[in-house]
């Protein structure tokens, strides 16, 4: 049985998702060795903007700032204490000035797609 974690977003190390102009940043907290249900990080957006279609189910929660997203035409603004559900299968684009978490499930999509 694992034991409960406490995860601080200053101690992971953030690796680079966009590029100029603007960075993005992101964060694994929980890796699939720990749990393969579900994915959890953090994420630094500063105005890059980055397209993507999700192998997973994904749940976006805004800390600080505004995160950006783009999907099926539609532009959503999202704001500290607002969270997006976006389904596996979505094609969109990241954006916007934002500090903010997320949930994937599973959190072992990149074995399940043959990304590893």
């Amino acid at each position: 049985m694992s034991e409960v974690r406490l995860i601080d977003s200053k101690n992971l190390e953030f690796s680079v998702r966009g590029h100029s102009p603007g960075m993005a940043y992101v964060a694994r907290a929980l890796t699939p060795d720990v749990s393969p249900n579900m994915g959890i990080g953090f994420a630094r957006w500063e105005g890059a903007e980055v397209a993507w279609q999700v192998l997973y189910d994904e749940v976006v929660f805004v800390i600080e700032g505004c995160f950006e997203l783009t999907a099926n035409g539609q532009k959503y603004e999202v704001r500290p204490g607002q969270m997006l559900w976006i389904p596996e299968g979505t094609e969109l684009i990241y954006g916007g000035h934002a500090l903010f978490g997320y949930v994937v499930h599973p959190g072992n999509w990149k074995e399940i797609h043959g990304l590893t």
